[in-house]
């Protein structure tokens, strides 16, 4: 529902393409690496995913559980909530892993956040958590790299500068890409299996980053 939602959405604000790389495949069980930019890029994320036939579950703040109406529906797509500086953290890998095992497509943003800086310029993804590299040795699972690129020209800055954003995306029509790398089998080595996705995440946002500008 919630891929059909965006689907449906995301071309009103703005011109979502996509792009893969040759044998780039989101096989049952995988797990989708991406880079996070704005507020605005799961929509995108899940926009593309939803027109490539894929509803991902996806590791999600556990703030959002706390929104009225929006915290069942997570729960009901099987949304994976991650609890920062909490006990409960530990729970998170557990949860996608039990995701993945059932074939489902697990959504995960390496960087543990949102980019401190205000400007709508884009920017390489910055250093990866250990969460991507633990949950692919604890289950198997093909990590698939995804970059998007233009999300921060939706919603990026200050909560004025999000929702003017936000109120003028629909005239402005701002170029979104999302680019799809083919999937990976990381090495046991955590560190080594970080740097490799952070690579790989970094290679797909250049691509989407290009055609954005290219584009544009």
């Amino acid at each position: 529902m919630l891929g059909r939602a965006a689907s449906a959405l995301v071309p009103v604000f703005g011109r979502l393409t996509i792009s893969r790389d040759p044998g780039a495949a989101l096989a049952p069980g995988s797990i989708v690496a991406a880079n996070h930019t704005s507020l605005s890029d799961p929509a995108i994320v899940l926009a593309a995913l939803y027109r490539l036939g894929v509803e991902p579950v996806a590791l999600a703040t556990a703030g959002l559980w706390r929104v009225p109406l929006l915290g069942r529906l997570l729960t009901r797509e099987g949304y994976v909530p991650v609890h920062r500086r909490d006990a409960r953290a530990a729970r998170t890998l557990d949860g996608a892993a039990a995701a993945l095992a059932e074939g489902r497509v697990v959504l995960i943003y390496g960087e543990g956040g949102l980019p401190s800086h205000r400007r709508a310029a884009e920017e390489p993804p910055r250093p990866f958590r250990g969460g991507i590299a633990r949950l692919a040795r604890d289950t198997g699972a093909p990590v698939v790299p995804l970059g998007q690129s233009g999300a921060r020209h939706l919603t990026s800055g200050s909560t004025a500068k999000q929702l003017a954003g936000l109120a003028t995306a629909p005239l402005r029509r701002p170029r979104l890409h999302v680019h799809i790398g083919a999937p990976l089998h990381l090495t046991p080595d955590p560190a080594i299996a970080t740097t490799t996705a952070h690579h790989a995440v970094t290679t797909a946002w250049r691509e989407a980053h290009t055609r954005t500008t290219v584009a544009a």
